[in-house]
């Protein structure tokens, strides 16, 4: 198998550094050396370091698998849980201590640049717009139990994801992704 460019190394190095350092913690040296390419490279790729977390969190929002929400051959409510199942078992692999990169960058850098905000902002809208288009299926198949409107739950499923996933993140435990679902089933199921 080839090996992947510079530019690949250098955004999938970024990816890991910023997951495990955040963005203001992690240096370009940082990424270069996570990457084994030299500092110069990264600026041959990218025009600072906001430019490559942007890109990085374009990959990342690719990771999270928005795509099963369109998956008809579910049902719209399994189609959700599952979904957020498997966001569940990424946490885990890395035991909860990740969290997510929306989360970790819409805390760390909503004050700092508002480019960045922006982009978490369109991510997380774009996920919200996702999870309601299922929650609108479920609701007019009958689906769906709550009376709150499917724009109304689906950006209250993925503000609390967030939450039980910082809350996961500290606590280095699934027990708030449990109390997530919880509450999703007495609420959608």
């Amino acid at each position: 198998m080839p090996r992947p460019s510079v530019r690949e190394q250098l955004v999938e190095a970024a990816m890991e550094c910023f997951h495990e350092r955040g963005f203001n913690g992690t240096g370009i040296q940082d990424i270069a050396r996570t990457a084994g390419v030299p500092k110069g490279s990264v600026y041959n790729h990218f025009e600072n370091k906001e430019a490559l977390a942007g890109e990085v969190m374009d990959r990342y929002a690719a990771s999270r698998r928005l795509e099963m929400l369109g998956d008809e051959s579910l049902p719209p409510v399994s189609r959700l849980r599952a979904h957020f199942e498997y966001l569940a078992a990424d946490l885990e692999r890395f035991s909860y201590g990740r969290g997510c990169m929306f989360g970790n960058f819409g805390a760390e850098l909503a004050n700092q640049t508002d480019t960045m905000r922006g982009k978490v902002d369109a991510r997380l809208s774009a996920w919200t717009d996702a999870v309601t288009q299922v929650l609108e299926e479920a609701r007019a198949a009958g689906a769906l139990t709550s009376a709150l409107p499917p724009g109304q739950l689906g950006q209250f499923l993925v503000d609390g994801w967030e939450g039980a996933v910082l809350r996961a993140k500290v606590t280095r435990s699934r027990a708030p992704l449990d109390g997530f679902f919880d509450v999703f089933d007495s609420l959608v199921v």
